[in-house]
């Protein structure tokens, strides 16, 4: 037989119900045989057929899953990815920022050295030339000789000590530590603590004190003019004393008669009173003497008289802070010259 040719089918078993390869189950109906799986629709009005026990049904389609990658972008919120965008970018701006500081305070700290040669010397010599950044340090070690000025901008630290053979002119100078100077002249020397002197101290156009001074050794001065003098020790003087001052005023009383005089020549500290009786001089004061500055309180008042004339009165003394007077218990000689010395201290 020719497979190939198209084989006669007298007893019509293709298109008969109990063919081999069809079953049909009793109790099912057509609409049953079409929601099986592996069900095929009728050909051409043809009754349709269960293949089910021969033909193999097709496996459902398998669920396409959504990429993991996808699910999370779809959870993702836009506002957290830039919130994350922003972290990174902050993060990374700090780091460089560390780096950058890291590496001026390396520049910073590093200075470095350079040596002068002979060309750059020559270079200096005949003209300007800057050599260096601030970053360096310049060595020298051999003496150098600065023919002109020179100018220091910053500050001049020196690690020895500093002689200076000429005139030092400073605008002003502080200096925290001990100075020894072999001499300074200074047109005004403001001192705001205190000064020890251990040679000799000499002012020779005059010493003004405002507050209390201590000598613990010997002062010697040409002249010492002072408002108000008080020692606490002996006083010796190995001169004379001399009072000196206005001469004060005087008053003339009724104990020189008729035409009678008195003057006085000296000073509220010392002097003398010279006294000529006129006619009929009574008992009574022949002078007041007014001070010239009043005294604190009443001074004591030392009355020498001059002369057999003048010890032979009977003379007292008034006296106040303010004057005193030489007079007599008894009528004096008339037209007769007297003459009293007076001392006074308070």
């Amino acid at each position: 037989m020719d497979p190939s040719a198209l084989q006669s089918d007298p007893d019509n078993d293709v298109h008969s119900l109990e063919g081999n390869t069809t079953v049909v189950e009793q109790g099912a109906s057509l609409d049953d045989n079409t929601k099986q799986p592996g069900y095929t629709p009728p050909v051409n009005g043809s009754s349709p057929l269960n293949t089910s026990s021969s033909v193999t049904p097709l496996a459902p389609p398998p669920d396409k899953q959504p990429n993991i990658i996808k699910r999370l972008w779809r959870k993702l919120n836009i506002y957290l990815l830039l919130f994350f965008v922003l972290l990174l970018i902050a993060a990374a701006v700090v780091i460089f920022m560390t780096i950058k500081g890291r590496e001026s305070d390396t520049i910073q700290n590093t200075i470095t050295t350079q040596e002068l040669s002979d060309s750059t010397l020559k270079q200096l010599a005949n003209s300007d030339a800057t050599i260096g950044s601030s970053r360096q340090i310049l060595n020298i070690e051999s003496n150098a000789i600065f023919a002109g000025s020179v100018l220091v901008r910053n500050d001049l630290e020196v690690a020895g000590s500093i002689k200076v053979n000429g005139a030092l002119a400073l605008p002003g100078i502080t200096v925290s530590g001990s100075s020894t100077f072999n001499q300074i002249q200074a047109t005004n020397l403001n001192l705001s603590g205190g000064a020890t002197v251990n040679g000799t101290l000499t002012a020779r156009n005059g010493l003004s004190v405002n507050g209390n001074s201590n000598f613990s050794g010997n002062v010697s001065a040409g002249q010492l003019t002072t408002g108000s003098l008080q020692l606490n020790g002996e006083l010796r003087l190995t001169s004379h004393i001399v009072g000196g001052g206005p001469i004060p005023g005087l008053s003339q009383g009724v104990a020189l008669g008729a035409g009678g005089t008195a003057s006085v020549s000296g000073s509220d500290t010392s002097g003398t009173i010279n006294i000529n009786t006129g006619g009929s001089p009574g008992a009574g004061c022949f002078a007041t003497i007014n001070f010239s500055r009043g005294y604190n309180g009443t001074p004591h008042v030392v009355i020498t008289p001059i002369g057999a004339a003048a010890g032979g009165l009977d003379f007292y003394v008034n006296r106040s802070s303010s004057n005193f007077s030489v007079c007599t218990t008894s009528p004096p000689p008339s037209s007769q010259s007297f003459a009293f010395d007076y001392m006074i201290m308070n």
